[in-house]
């Protein structure tokens, strides 16, 4: 009788390993603490929810490695991205989806599949024998936790992650507002017109940047970022817009709040000094998230300074923003190539939790994880994930591609790749990232047909 798979955690990462070993015919036993245990995040006790945006970003897979991962994880046959795909809204160029159907369709696809059983409890102990991986994302139950950091011998590292807020699209002004995708992007008439922009002139602006820079703030504990005793640091690709004011007031021009690709008809000859964008956030366009807007502040001051928003000065908030803390390990420092970790290989550690941000890197290193779990519980040995795809980049990275000392969570980035010969401007960083996923796919097909055969 083939041994069982337990993966602890059922979020992206978990779910993506039990398809991928219960399709290589393992049977797989989910533990998810959810809705016995809840989290500050969660709102329900389905799989693979969607905490904070509803976006897997850019679907480009010539041009971009998130896009590139996207790719690959589609020929694995992931679960995750066949979800995705099955519930996406428009976003221009990037990989929307409506949340809480999707979490549903993978929480039902997993349930119905004859090999896989899941189980609400919560595990609050390192296990001492069987085949493991450990899943749990950024809100990992505090007993687990500890018993993680013992293990490892050290302070669990962490950083903070916030929340972007959640609008009715029906108390939305459209009298102020537009439809309207940077440059225009998308195939289609509502990919094209996927984002609702709200324009500010330099005066709002202003008044805006000085409102949330006196906003009142979330209060942070002894050791948690904001304290001055070993600070909890941010994740840079999710910061709260305030701290981004407060890095300097053009910032947020420079980044969500950026005025290009974008056109007022309302005043098509002015220009707006600076832009807030929604994007769709269910498949009935009745919600709206506002894009970049991961916050600290407290409720009562979101409702205050977001109202300043053209556009937005009537708006009722489905949900508020928030911040929590996201627990990670020192991957390069306790896991193998394999994912195991060193003191005990029996226990595999996937997703958010070994260093990768990210609803899709997370994803994927689950895909990874339950891959190699399969492979090790039918007694063969896979070869190692090519470094020059999407997939390989990101597991070296965090099992030893990453210097140790300055380890922090990471998005897939072509800077992850062993580089390509390319030169020449930005029509050659076009050229070099072609060659980029070109290369990538045709190694993580030869991969894929390896992978096969051994089963």
């Amino acid at each position: 009788m083939t041994e069982q798979l337990h993966i602890v955690g059922g979020g992206m990462a978990g779910s993506e390993a039990a398809w991928q070993a219960a399709n290589a015919g393992i049977p797989v036993l989910i533990h998810e603490m959810r809705p016995k245990v809840g989290t500050f995040a969660h709102r329900t006790g389905s799989l693979a929810e969607m905490v904070c945006s509803n976006s897997f970003r850019s679907d480009d897979s010539e041009q971009n490695a998130v896009g590139l991962l996207h790719w690959e994880m589609r020929a694995a046959g992931g679960l995750i991205m066949e979800m995705a795909d099955a519930h996406r809204l428009p976003a221009g160029g990037a990989l929307a989806v409506d949340r809480d159907p999707f979490a549903e369709a993978v929480t039902a696809r997993l349930r119905a599949h004859p090999n896989v059983t899941v189980v609400d409890e919560e595990i609050t102990a390192l296990p001492e024998s069987g085949h493991w991986i450990i899943a749990t994302g950024p809100l990992t139950g505090s007993a687990l936790a500890q018993a993680i950091a013992e293990e490892a011998g050290q302070d669990s590292l962490a950083f903070f992650d916030a929340i972007a807020p959640i609008v009715h699209a029906d108390t939305i002004d459209m009298s102020k507002a537009w439809r309207q995708s940077r440059y225009d992007k998308g195939e289609t008439e509502d990919e094209r017109t996927a984002y609702i922009n709200c324009p500010m002139d330099r005066d709002t602006y202003e008044a805006f940047i000085d409102a949330l820079l006196a906003a009142e703030k979330t209060e942070f504990k002894p050791g948690e970022a904001g304290s001055s005793h070993k600070p909890t640091p941010y994740f840079d690709g999710c910061l709260p817009i305030e701290v981004m004011a407060e890095r300097g007031r053009e910032t947020l021009r420079h980044g969500p709040m950026k005025p290009v690709g974008l056109t007022n008809p309302h005043q098509p000859d002015v220009k707006a000094h600076a832009v807030v964008q929604l994007r769709r956030d269910n498949a009935l366009g009745t919600l709206y998230n506002i894009v970049g807007f991961q916050t600290k502040m407290k409720y009562g001051a979101q409702k205050s300074v977001f109202a300043m928003i053209p556009g937005l000065q009537n708006a009722r908030f489905a949900r508020l923003g928030g911040i929590h803390r996201n627990t990670f390990i020192n991957s390069p420092t306790l896991l193998d190539d394999a994912m195991r970790l060193r003191s005990r290989p029996h226990i595999r550690f996937a997703g958010q939790i070994t260093g990768v941000e990210g609803y899709v890197e997370s994803a994927a290193m689950g895909l990874l994880a339950g891959c190699m779990a399969a492979a090790e519980i039918r007694g063969d040995t896979l070869p190692p994930v090519p470094q020059t795809t999407a997939m390989g980049a990101l597991v070296t990275h965090i099992t030893g591609g990453a210097d140790a000392k300055t380890f922090q969570p990471m998005n897939v980035n072509f800077g992850l790749f062993p580089p390509v010969d390319a030169k020449g401007g930005r029509r050659g960083r076009q050229v070099r990232y072609k060659m980029y996923t070109d290369r990538a796919k045709a190694d993580w097909q030869g991969w894929l047909g390896v992978r096969q055969a051994a089963e």
